[in-house]
C-alpha cells in the first residue's frame, strides 16, 4: 500500500456542519484513510492510498458532495460546479454583497421608523411599498442566492447545515411579508433584508479576523527568495528560483537571501536564520557548511552548491508541517463535529416546535412565524466550527515564529495532562560535544611534552574524545611538529597507539588500553576513585612504561539548562532523566541540574520499556531526545519534543520539534500549548453558552429576527477575537 498525503482548498463551506459533511463523503471511499477538514482555513487535509485512488478522484467526491475546489488547473470541474464556486465578479465578493447589502437594506430599515407614503398606487398598493419589495427581492434572492443554493444542494443529499437556517429564515419572513402586503397586514420585509445584512457583515468580520489567524503561515511563505544569481561557464546570470536544480552554485552577496539549501564551497560570512530558529544570534558559516534557504547573508559573499530543491529545503518542509497542524484536529474536536452533525436538525425541529406553540397559545396569531424565524437565524454552528481551527491556527503559527514545530493539533490538548518531563541526557540536557575539561599530570613525571603527543595521536581520530583533545591543543596554540609518530593504529573501544623516534609505545585511550599494556599504576586508581572525576570519562597519556597524565573529557552542560528545570518545577512537572550513559555520569549531571530521579545505563529499547512503565502507573510523560536514537520513546511519550535540526523535521519522530537546540524552547513549547487549549475551551464554552442561551430567547420571543442575525454573526467574530490572543 502505497499511502500519500495531500492539501487543498475546498469552497462553499459556510458552517461546521460543511465541514463535517465533506469528511463524512470523503471517509464512506474505500481507499480514502484520513480525512480532516479545517473549518476555519476552509482546507481538506487526505491521507490515502494512491495505489487504490487517485487525487483527482479525491477532490471529485468533494465536488459531488456540492462543494468547489479552489484550484487553478482544476478549472474544467468548476464549469459543472459553478455555481457551487459562486465566483462571480460582482456578487461572488463578500464585500461587495455586503455594500449592497447595505444599501438595499437602509430603506426597508427606517420605514420601521417612518410610515413614508407617495399616495400613487399600483394595484392598490403605494408605490413605497413597491420599491421596499423591489430591494427586499435584490437582498434575499441576488445576495442572498449563495445561501439558498448550497441550501439546495445539502437538501438534495437530505442533510442541513447554516445555508439551511438562513435560507429557510430569509425566505419564510420574505414570502409571509409578500401575503401579508395583499393582504393588508404588517410585512417584514426588512427582516429578511437585515438578517442577510447581518450574516455577511459577519462573514465578512469573520473572514477579516481568519485571515489574521494565519498571519504567521503567509509570512513563512514570503520567506523565500525570488531570485538567484547562478554561475555558468564561469559568469553570473540571474534566474528564477524554479529554474534552480541540485548541483548549481550560486552567489550570494551581504543583505542578500539565500535562494536554497545548500552547501558553502567559497566564503565566510555570518548569516541570520532567525525566520527558521527563531535564534537571534548570527550562525558563522564557512566552506563545507551547510546553509538554509531563505536566511539572510549579512557581511560576506558565499558560493553555495544547491543541495534541495522545491519540496526538499527545509522551509518548504516548516511551511508542510505547520498547514498539516493547522488542518488536524485534537480529540476535543470529535465532540464538536458530532454537535456539528445533528445541531441543524435539532434547531429545525425547535423552529418547528416553536411556530406551533406560539400559533396556538396566541389563538393562531402569525406573529409566531417571525418568533420562528428568529430561533432558525440565531442558530448557527459557526461559533462551533470556529472554535478549534482558529485556535490552532494563531498556535502553530506562533510556534513556527519562534522555531518550534508543533505537527499536529492533538499536541495541544495532550499538554493538559501532562504530569512529568523526562529528558535524554546526551545531546539534550547536554551539548553532545565532549571537551576536555581538565588535564591531570602524573605528579611522579617531570616532562611536559604529553600534550603535544596526544595531540598528534588524537589528529589521526575522528572519535569525539579525540576531536576534543585536538580542539584543547588548538585553543593553547599547540603545534603539533616537535615530535613525530609513526605506526598510529586505532583500537576500537580502548584507543590510539603509535611508535616515537625512539621505538617508544605511545597510548591515549581509556584505562582498558592501559591495562592491556601492564602500565597500570597507583596514581590511575587514585584519578579513577575522585569523586571529582566522575561525572566524565578519563583518557590517559602514556609513553613506553610510564602513564604521563590524563584528559577528563565531559559532555557540557547547556547553560540554560539549570534554569530550564527550575521552570519546569515552578510549572509544578516531575522531571527526570533517562540516558544510556553511566550510572555515575548521569547522577552528576541530574546533581547539578538538581533532577532527583535519574535512570541510567539502558539502551534505546530499554528507555521505551521504562516510559511504559511510568505511563502504566497513570503518569503523562513529555519525553525530550534528540530525535534520532530517542525515537522510540518520543513516539511512546504521550508528547513527544524533538531537538532536531531544521534539515530532519520531516523524519523527526517526535509531536513537536525544536528548530534550535535550545532548551527555553521546551518551556516555550508547553506554555504556547497550554495558552492555545485554553482558547480551544474558552472558544467552546462560549459556543455552546451562546446557543443553550439564545435559542430559548428566541422561543420565547424575546428576540426579534434582525438582533438574532447580528447576535450569530458576533457570536463567530468574537471567537475568532478570542483565538488571536493566543499570538502574543
Amino acid at each position: 500500500m502505497s499511502t500519500k498525503k495531500i492539501i487543498f482548498e475546498i469552497t462553499g463551506m459556510t458552517c461546521a456542519s460543511c465541514s463535517a459533511s465533506n469528511e463524512r463523503a470523503l471517509l464512506r471511499v474505500p481507499g480514502i484513510e484520513k480525512a480532516s477538514i479545517n473549518f476555519a482555513t476552509k482546507k481538506a487535509l487526505v491521507e490515502y492510498d494512491n495505489e487504490a485512488i487517485g487525487e483527482m478522484d479525491v477532490k471529485k467526491i468533494i465536488l459531488s458532495n456540492g462543494y468547489g475546489i479552489a484550484q487553478e488547473n482544476f478549472r474544467r470541474y468548476q464549469i459543472i460546479n459553478k455555481y457551487a464556486q459562486y465566483k462571480n465578479e460582482l456578487f461572488g465578493n463578500i464585500k461587495v454583497r455586503l455594500i449592497l447589502s447595505v444599501l438595499f437594506s437602509l430603506p426597508l430599515f427606517l420605514a420601521m421608523f417612518f410610515d413614508i407614503k407617495s399616495g400613487f398606487l399600483i394595484l392598490r398598493i403605494d408605490f413605497v411599498m413597491w420599491v421596499h419589495i423591489i430591494l427586499a427581492t435584490l437582498v434575499v434572492f441576488v445576495l442572498g442566492w449563495p445561501f439558498h443554493w448550497m441550501a439546495y444542494k445539502q437538501a438534495k443529499k437530505r442533510e442541513a447545515n447554516m445555508d439551511t437556517l438562513i435560507s429557510m429564515g430569509t425566505l419564510v419572513a420574505y414570502f409571509f411579508s409578500l401575503w401579508a402586503v395583499f393582504c393588508g397586514q404588517k410585512n417584514y420585509f426588512e427582516t429578511a433584508a437585515v438578517i442577510i445584512m447581518f450574516i455577511l457583515l459577519g462573514k465578512y468580520l469573520e473572514d477579516i479576523s481568519v485571515q489574521k489567524t494565519g498571519e504567521a503561515m503567509r509570512r513563512l511563505m514570503e520567506l523565500g527568495a525570488k531570485r538567484a544569481r547562478i554561475i555558468v561557464s564561469g559568469e553570473e546570470k540571474e534566474v528564477g528560483i524554479a529554474e534552480l536544480k541540485i548541483g548549481d552554485v550560486v552567489v550570494v552577496r551581504p543583505g542578500e537571501k539565500i535562494p536554497l539549501d545548500g552547501y558553502v564551497v567559497e566564503g565566510e560570512s555570518e548569516v541570520d536564520e532567525s525566520m527558521l530558529t527563531g535564534e537571534s544570534l548570527l550562525v558563522e558559516k564557512k566552506v563545507g557548511d551547510y546553509v538554509f534557504g531563505a536566511v539572510l547573508n549579512e557581511d560576506g559573499i558565499l558560493k553555495v552548491r544547491v543541495a534541495q530543491t522545491g519540496e526538499g529545503t527545509a522551509l518548504a518542509q516548516i511551511i508542510r508541517t505547520v498547514e498539516e497542524a493547522q488542518n488536524s484536529k485534537p480529540p476535543i474536536q470529535k465532540l464538536v463535529d458530532r454537535v456539528a452533525r445533528i445541531f441543524v436538525p435539532i434547531v429545525l425541529f425547535l423552529t418547528l416546535g416553536t411556530f406551533l406553540g406560539w400559533f396556538f397559545l396566541t389563538e393562531r396569531d402569525l406573529q409566531a412565524v417571525i418568533y420562528a424565524v428568529s430561533v432558525l437565524v440565531i442558530a448557527c454552528p459557526c461559533a462551533l466550527g470556529l472554535a478549534t481551527p482558529t485556535a490552532i491556527m494563531v498556535g502553530a503559527g506562533r510556534g513556527a515564529r519562534r522555531g518550534i514545530l508543533f505537527k499536529s493539533g492533538e499536541s495541544f490538548e495532550r499538554i493538559k495532562d501532562i504530569s512529568v518531563v523526562i529528558f535524554d541526557k546526551t545531546g539534550t540536557l547536554t551539548n553532545g560535544k565532549p571537551v576536555v575539561k581538565k588535564v591531570l599530570k602524573n605528579p611522579k613525571v617531570k616532562e611536559l611534552d604529553f600534550l603535544e603527543l596526544a595531540n598528534i595521536l588524537a589528529l589521526n581520530s575522528q572519535h569525539p574524545y579525540s576531536k576534543a583533545v585536538v580542539a584543547y591543543a588548538d585553543k593553547l596554540n599547540l603545534i603539533a611538529s616537535g615530535q613525530k609518530i609513526k605506526n598510529i593504529k586505532e583500537e576500537k573501544g580502548r584507543g590510539l597507539s603509535g611508535l616515537d623516534n625512539l621505538a617508544r609505545k605511545i597510548l591515549l585511550g581509556n584505562a582498558k588500553i592501559i591495562a592491556e599494556n601492564n602500565l597500570n599504576s597507583q596514581w590511575i586508581a587514585q584519578v579513577e576513585a575522585d569523586p571529582k572525576n566522575q561525572a566524565g570519562a578519563l583518557l590517559f597519556v602514556a609513553c613506553g612504561e610510564i602513564v604521563l597524565g590524563a584528559f577528563l573529557i565531559e559532555d557540557e552542560i547547556r547553560n540554560e539548562a539549570k534554569e530550564v528545570i527550575e521552570m519546569l518545577k515552578k510549572m509544578r512537572l516531575k522531571v527526570g532523566i533517562i540516558s544510556g550513559d553511566r550510572q555515575v555520569v548521569a547522577e552528576v549531571v541530574a546533581k547539578r541540574l538538581g533532577i532527583k530521579n535519574v535512570i541510567a545505563n539502558v539502551l534505546p529499547h530499554e528507555k521505551l520499556e521504562v516510559i511504559q512503565k511510568l505511563q502504566a502507573q497513570g503518569e503523562k510523560i513529555i519525553f525530550v531526545g534528540d530525535g534520532i536514537n530517542d525515537a522510540p520513546s518520543l513516539i511512546q511519550a504521550d508528547l513527544g519534543i524533538a531537538m532536531g535540526s531544521a534539515m530532519d523535521i520531516a523524519k523527526e519522530a517526535g509531536q513537536i520539534v525544536m528548530l534550535e537546540n535550545n532548551l527555553k524552547k521546551v518551556v516555550e513549547a508547553i506554555l504556547i500549548s497550554r495558552k492555545t487549549f485554553r482558547a480551544i475551551r474558552q472558544n467552546l464554552f462560549w459556543a455552546f453558552f451562546y446557543n443553550i442561551v439564545a435559542i430559548p430567547l428566541a422561543m420565547f420571543g424575546f428576540l426579534t429576527p434582525a438582533i438574532a442575525a447580528a447576535a450569530m454573526s458576533f457570536s463567530s467574530v468574537s471567537v475568532v477575537l478570542n483565538s488571536l490572543r493566543v499570538s502574543k
